[in-house]
């Protein structure tokens, strides 16, 4: 007991020496402490450069208590995971602190995690922004996979997420989208200078949502009971990010190495539906690809799910709103493209989609503003 202690003593004291150090190179370099540094180091990663297992997942070596955090940071976006991913192969792991982070990069490998051994990644670890928003986890999305999962979910899915309810709604579903686009054409902004559209549509969505579930609507962007529910949203998603994503208890083996259990295990969405040897040019926009490109897939599910392209996840815990998003996207989307030619505002050749990363979600850093030039009936 006293020599693990002293282990675990000598190994925090290495690892906070080597992070005092690299924080003091970065600011002011001192040559004649590199080589403490270097042995600092060379100890430190080989106290930590093991705790593993036997058989776990490649990926780059870690110091004890800090694991890989001195190397990533907060790095952690999709960029970066696919760029680990090109040097340690489709699987691998970080040490996040005590934990571990495996990242999934392929196709078949993601069919494993999020179809095949489903059960076993079907539960979500919590944090306490979560648990309080969510009454420790009471809810549908945060809730352990098992009997009370399976009530939530039915009681989510009957009552909005049917067919039925596709059909019960459209109506009402078109005359919000017909809104906006009287909204847009009424306004002399939109037609001259241009506007930021997101607002606009962000309203139709959430009277969309709120005249499904209460009946109920919001006037304007400027109601304030629409500004203060967008706020509160806001601010628990800030308040609620984290690093704890789908994860497996346990799992025998995934692509032929041993998962330590309690890890976390992230499918990179992003890189599936961006990496060059599964899409021709995928940097390019080319909504046709999906009716030549889709017919050749392998990595299926009954004939039905692409796992290259997984915008809504699959399996047991995918977002049971992708019946209702598909038709609400193309329905406003048609009749946006019918009614105005969208350009970008004058002076400016090109609209910017320049992306702002954070915990595996995905933005547009700067929400562009858009003309819209209506077109005659």
């Amino acid at each position: 007991m006293a020599v693990s202690a002293r282990r675990v003593a000598f190994a925090t004291a290495a690892s906070l020496a080597v992070y005092w150090l690299l924080k003091s190179f970065l600011h002011a370099p001192h040559p004649a402490l590199l080589p403490a540094a270097a042995a600092l180091v060379a100890v430190a990663v080989g106290a930590g450069g093991k705790r593993g297992g036997p058989g776990a997942p490649p990926g780059p070596a870690a110091v004890p208590v800090f694991g890989n955090w001195l190397q990533v940071g907060n790095d952690l976006n999709h960029r970066f995971l696919a760029r680990l991913s090109a040097r340690y192969g489709p699987v691998f792991r970080l040490r996040l602190g005590v934990r571990n982070l495996v990242v999934v990069s392929d196709p078949r490998l993601a069919t494993e995690v999020l179809h095949t051994q489903g059960v076993e990644f079907g539960s979500r670890p919590r944090n306490v922004v979560f648990d309080i928003f969510t009454a420790n986890g009471a809810d549908m999305v945060f809730t352990e996979y098992g009997d009370h999962w399976r009530r939530m979910r039915r009681v989510m899915t009957l009552p909005f997420f049917t067919a039925r309810v596709v059909q019960q709604y459209r109506a009402m579903w078109e005359a919000e989208m017909d809104d906006v686009v009287s909204d847009l054409r009424a306004d002399s902004a939109a037609r001259g200078a241009g506007v930021v559209v997101r607002r606009r549509l962000q309203l139709m969505l959430y009277n969309i949502m709120y005249r499904m579930m209460f009946d109920a609507r919001f006037d304007s962007v400027d109601d304030p009971m629409f500004v203060e529910a967008t706020k509160f949203n806001s601010e628990r998603s800030r308040l609620a990010q984290s690093f704890d994503y789908n994860y497996g208890d346990f799992i025998p083996s995934l692509g032929g190495y041993t998962i330590p259990k309690g890890s976390k295990v992230v499918v990179n969405a992003w890189w599936l539906a961006n990496n060059p040897e599964l899409w021709e040019k995928p940097e390019e926009f080319k909504p046709e690809r999906f009716l030549g490109e889709e017919s050749n897939v392998d990595a299926t599910v009954g004939g039905k799910v692409d796992f290259r392209f997984l915008p809504f996840g699959v399996g047991r815990r995918s977002c049971p709103g992708i019946i209702l998003a598909l038709p609400i996207l193309a329905l406003i989307v048609g009749k946006l493209v019918r009614s105005f030619e969208m350009v970008p505002p004058p002076g400016v050749d090109k609209l910017d989609v320049s992306e702002k990363g954070g915990q595996f979600s995905l933005h547009i850093a700067n929400h562009s503003v858009v003309a819209f030039h209506p077109i005659s009936p």
